[in-house]
């Protein structure tokens, strides 16, 4: 036989594209079209239907760049139509792909949203053109509307361009309306192609000498010998007719199996703002629902229990909707937690609130208790996450981003993952590679190869749909589901929800399943631990504010001097935090807009929490000219001990500053002409901290290009092109209450930074004040402090814990992790001696080693400060921008912990008379407490959230300063785990490495 396939495949591709994708819809009316443009932001549906509309013919153009139009379409249905399938087709003028351009939402003459529309799903049937969302028939007049909103068209092809899409773009329309129409469904050609469209994609896969491909190849070419191109809707049935034969053969005994979900990745922001999300949400969900109308199968997962509060509380007819899906098990709330966060970034306490206030929304709301954690796209995956997520409650884990990795493919797709506290999760990366499947043959047989576990587990799971900018899954997506379910050659695909999945793996695979431990680094996006500075600095602040609103409210109100606790309001503020922890938000990876209105946030945020902070700490001093100090930290400093308040000690001698020596009796500090650290001598320990050679404090400016996303990405060769920035405009020492204080300001290309060095009475410590008015374009500015200490690895400060990573590159998994983020702090140390450095707003390092002429060793941490690239926000970071970090001589991980926590809660002087006592104390300082606060139930009790920090076997006792009734060990939730017992009025403790326990204390 004559080798004709790509005479085949060819004729089936034109076949497609100009005689059968065209019959899909057959005889047409045009709807007679109104229109109304909305002057600003987006309205109420109420509002926006109250307007007078305007004529308006196809081709009118609408927009501009993030506006709505209204528009209002009526027509009479055909009675000749009766019998067939009728519906609107809506072209609002789609451009590019679901999600990445205009969308819009169908309305009843209500204003009740029915379905949304995107250039991948352009109808509304019939069944719902009805009087308030009822069905219409022949005969009938119809009367709609639609929401339109022009989102700018997004191509990530091109993620380079300069162009703000994240700003309002003029008044100009970007859009033009291009059909509105009633029509005949012909659902026969509809069927024909995706019949056609499955076998393709299923041979395409198969090599070219198998027998199935060959036949498939056959059944196609005689389907298109029957089809009469002048009557396509006539022969259509007769052309499916031939492909019966190869679309009925069962799939093999052994074909993997693929337990499909549908779903719609939604960002709650990144090319679009948040005010954008909450409709993308409403369109999507409504489009779920509908299409769960006509394949009752379909299972939708839904992650972000903030998404689900924004349909409550925007959209109550979608709401009712929603919560009847859910009901019925079409939609599964998935996730269990506030969004779908980055978990790199997040402090510790906020990332165990992102499964308090998820868990808890889908139990008061659907009452269901979520058992899988389904984070498929942030970047990275903290070692803290396993103990988390068992101590809410739930018991596997879900990510598909890992597959991203550039240098190394992770060897597994399901596993157990073993955190830093030896707490095991189980866990799977669907092998698809996708969280965005189409259900090809191409995705559903690299599935089936790419699977690392075959020959010992047989199932992997697939979600569906069109995502990042949501949409979900479409009705071509169910009904290739069905042709693929038990097709030979492919694997079989099933709809089920996540849960059936993972409790069919976990039975099959549980027991041999093999173990990653530690965290999931993502060798790719590092930049994200430094982009959009004030977003990230925002965060850090407001993480900080919270524990303090929470812990001095809590004092007073259990001390009898307030009598209320501001649960709403904590409650509020709590969740626009963990909003803003989104994994596009707070890695600084979206538009302008999503970040300025960030900034403007935090602001707010702030300046509430400060005013309720400020109310409690003067409610429990009273009123009185003494200077009390309050410290919020957990450890006690310069004689205020930590959770408490009093009047604070002078912590030693004055600091002496001698032709640029800085001398507190402790450390000596050299600081030549450039402003640089030429020497830092640990007097107690007789050492040279600064290596040999080496300066610190060294500013070094890259260029940064990376290859692809700009804010995503810092590639390996950036350090290939370096400048130390020497150059000096002033050098002025001074002293200030007994400190030393050295201002440092340098110049280069458009860009100031002025560094204010100090150095304080009773410290091992360099603090380092920098003022950067950043103005660069593609270049990334870190500072250095090349240490002389023989490190292999340094410790990163991580939720409730830390981790070691290598500074050396011995394997491609060690080279990989150039860039790493950290905490309040990173340490190298070597036997008996250690350096750390802390910060209160930055998260990116790099830290390596090299070795010296004389035959030591030079371990360099380098602080990332600030970058500068171009997409998604072109003037990322332009501005000024303040951080703080101090350089911590003779330290090891406990003073680590110990001022890292320090640099982030400043003490507040308040004038009173009281001093406070710690509202509970410990007599071990390696058992750290994370959280004070009352109960959410609003029982009057009180929660402590306290670590094992340095990751050792820790033993304590803990005592309130309150009389307490009972104690009781209890998960994220404040759910009962065990009793625990008290005496003398205090609980004993004995704590595994990096263990999290959280107490409730019943007041007596």
């Amino acid at each position: 036989m004559h080798d004709d396939r790509q005479l085949i495949e060819e004729r089936l591709r034109r076949a497609l594209r100009e005689r059968l994708r065209p019959a899909i819809y057959g005889a047409a009316v045009p709807l007679d079209i109104e229109v109304w443009h909305a002057p600003g932001e987006p309205v109420s549906p109420a509002e926006a239907l109250a307007q007078t509309y305007e004529k308006a013919e196809i081709g009118l153009p609408w927009g501009p760049a993030w506006g709505t139009a209204w528009f209002k379409f009526s027509g009479q249905v055909p009675s000749e139509w009766a019998g067939s399938e009728i519906e609107a087709v809506i072209d609002l003028g789609f451009s590019g792909g679901p999600g990445f351009s205009a969308e819009g939402l169908v309305h009843t003459t209500s204003g009740k949203p029915l379905k949304g529309l995107h250039p991948r799903q352009t109808y509304a049937p019939l069944s719902i053109l009805g009087p308030d969302g009822t069905a219409a028939s022949a005969g009938d007049t119809v009367e709609f509307y639609v929401e339109g909103a022009a989102n700018p068209e997004i191509p990530l092809d091109n993620a380079y361009a300069k162009v703000d899409i994240g700003a309002k773009l003029g008044d100009h329309p970007i859009y033009q309306l291009a059909r509105a129409d009633l029509a005949v469904f012909n659902a026969e050609v509809w069927d024909l192609i995706l019949d056609l469209e499955a076998l393709d994609s299923l041979q395409n896969e198969l090599s070219a000498q198998e027998p199935r491909r060959r036949e498939i190849l056959r059944a196609i070419s005689r389907s298109l010998d029957v089809l009469d191109y002048e009557n396509v809707a006539g022969t259509a049935a007769d052309a499916r007719a031939q492909l019966t034969d190869v679309l009925s053969r069962p799939a093999h005994a052994s074909a993997h199996q693929l337990s499909a979900v549908g779903h719609a990745h939604i960002d709650s922001a990144w090319l679009w703002p948040l005010r954008e999300t909450r409709r993308k949400v409403a369109r999507t969900v409504s489009n779920v629902a509908t299409l769960a109308e006509e394949y009752p199968e379909l299972v939708f997962a839904f992650s972000q229990a903030q998404q689900h509060a924004w349909v409550k509380d925007n959209y109550p007819e979608v709401w009712e909707r929603l919560k009847k899906a859910v009901a019925e098990g079409t939609i599964v709330p998935v996730g269990g937690m506030w969004v779908e966060s980055d978990t790199n970034l997040p402090g510790s306490e906020a990332l165990a609130r992102q499964f308090v206030h998820g868990k808890r929304f889908f139990l008061d709301e659907y009452g269901i208790d979520t058992q899988e954690v389904w984070l498929p796209d942030s970047f990275g995956y903290t070692a803290a996450l396993p103990q988390l997520v068992k101590l809410s409650g739930s018991k596997w884990f879900l990510t598909q981003k890992i597959s991203w990795n550039k240098e190394n493919k992770f060897p597994h797709h399901t596993f157990w993952w073993e955190g830093l506290d030896g707490t095991r999760v189980f866990t799977h990366f669907p092998p698809i590679d996708t969280y965005n499947s189409d259900l090809s043959g191409r995705e559903l047989a690299h599935a089936q190869r790419n699977f690392q576990e075959n020959g010992a587990a047989t199932r992997s799971l697939v979600p569906f749909g069109y995502g990042d900018g949501g949409g979900g899954p479409t009705r071509e997506f169910v009904a290739t589901a069905r042709r693929v379910k038990d097709l030979e050659s492919s694997p079989k695909v099933t709809i089920e929800s996540p849960t059936e999945f993972f409790s069919a793996a976990e039975e099959e695979y549980s027991e041999h399943a093999p173990v990653w431990s530690g965290e999931l680094y993502l060798e790719i996006h590092r930049a994200t631990y430094t982009s959009q500075a004030k977003t990230k600095q925002g965060n850090r602040r407001t993480e900080h504010l919270l524990r303090e609103a929470e812990l001095w409210t809590t004092a007073a109100v259990v001390a009898g001097k307030l009598d209320t606790y501001p649960y709403e309001d904590l409650d509020r503020l709590w969740k626009i935090a963990l909003l803003h922890q989104f994994h596009d938000i707070l890695p600084g990876s979206s538009i302008s807009w999503v970040h300025r209105e960030a900034e403007r946030t935090y602001a707010k945020i702030a300046d509430e929490l400060d005013a309720i902070i400020s109310r409690a700490q003067q409610a429990l001093v009273g009123e009185g000219d003494e200077q009390i100090v309050f410290n919020a930290a957990p450890h006690g400093r310069n004689g205020v001990a930590g959770l408490g308040a009093g009047v604070a000690t002078t912590a030693g001698p004055a600091v002496t500053v001698e032709n640029g020596v800085i001398d507190n009796g402790l450390i000596r500090v050299t600081i030549d002409e450039r402003g640089l650290i030429t020497s830092l001598y640990d007097v107690d320990a007789e050492r040279e901290v600064i290596a040999p050679g080496a300066v610190g404090n060294l500013l070094q400016l890259h260029v940064d290009t990376p290859n692809h996303w700009d804010a995503w990405d810092v590639d390996s060769f950036y350090k290939n092109n370096v400048r130390d920035v020497t150059e000096v405009d002033s050098v002025d020492f001074s002293t200030d209450d007994d400190e030393a204080v050295v201002v440092v300001t340098r110049s280069f290309g458009r860009s100031t930074v002025t560094q204010t060095l100090r150095v304080r009475p009773g410290t091992k410590r360099v603090d380092i004040e920098t003022e950067m008015d950043w103005h660069e374009t593609e270049k990334f500015l870190k500072a250095a402090y090349p240490v002389d200490v023989h490190a292999d690895r340094s410790a990163s400060e991580t939720q409730f814990g830390h981790i070691f990573r290598p500074t050396h590159q011995n394997t491609s998994w060690d080279a990989a992790k150039f860039e790493i983020a950290a905490h309040r702090w990173v340490h190298v140390g070597e036997p008996g001696y250690g350096v750390a450095v802390v910060n209160d707003s930055t998260y990116g390092h790099d830290i390596n080693r090299t070795a010296r002429e004389d035959g030591g060793t030079t371990t360099t941490i380098r602080t990332s400060l600030i970058r500068a690239p171009r997409f998604p926000d072109p003037k990322t970071d332009q501005g000024v921008h303040v951080v703080n970090h101090a350089l911590v001589v003779g330290a090891g991980i406990p003073e680590a912990i110990e001022e890292g926590y320090a640099i982030n809660l400043p003490e507040r002087v308040v004038s009173g008379t009281d001093g406070v006592e710690p509202i509970v104390a410990l007599d071990n300082d390696n058992i750290v407490v994370e959280a004070v606060k009352l109960a959410d139930d609003k029982s009057g009790d009180v929660i402590v959230r306290l670590y094992e920090s340095t990751g050792g076997r820790s033993r304590a006792t803990i005592t309130p300063s309150f009389q307490a009734a009972s104690a009781t060990e209890v998960d994220l939730l404040e759910r009962h785990l065990a009793n625990r017992d008290l005496a003398n009025n205090g609980v004993s403790l004995d704590l595994r490495p990096f263990q999290i326990l959280t107490l409730r204390f019943k007041r007596a």
